[in-house]
């Protein structure tokens, strides 16, 4: 899977909040000042190239969707940055973050019970 630049995180990450939606509906959901239709337009068919987002036509228009989940693609970012900053090891990662923000044992430790609740 390739990677998206940060326009197009930005571009996919609404799409998915929406599930589908023509360049209005996207520009829509920015923050002002909201880039112009022809910027997103281009954005999309870009990841229409990386095969992130198809469509189909409506009206004389186009509905854009993703084709690929957050989770899948969330799963493959981290999976990036534990092999390219820490050697493969998770647990040099969490350790870092714990470090670098301060968590205590207590707060990790409720970190895992959610994760423990979630998986059941």
């Amino acid at each position: 899977m390739k990677q998206l630049t940060k326009a197009e995180e930005d571009i996919m990450k609404i799409l998915w909040d929406l599930g589908e939606g023509n360049v209005a509906s996207i520009v829509e959901k920015f923050p002002d000042p909201k880039p112009a239709n022809n910027t997103v337009s281009t954005i999309v068919r870009i990841l229409e190239n990386k095969e992130f987002v198809d469509y189909r036509r409506e009206g004389r228009g186009h509905i854009y969707f993703p084709k690929i989940q957050k989770s899948e693609y969330s799963n493959q970012s981290i999976s990036k940055l534990v092999d390219g900053y820490f050697q493969g090891s998770f647990s040099s990662m969490v350790s870092f973050f714990m470090e670098k923000n301060d968590v205590s044992i207590k707060e990790l430790e409720s970190i895992l019970k959610d994760i423990n609740k979630d998986k059941k």
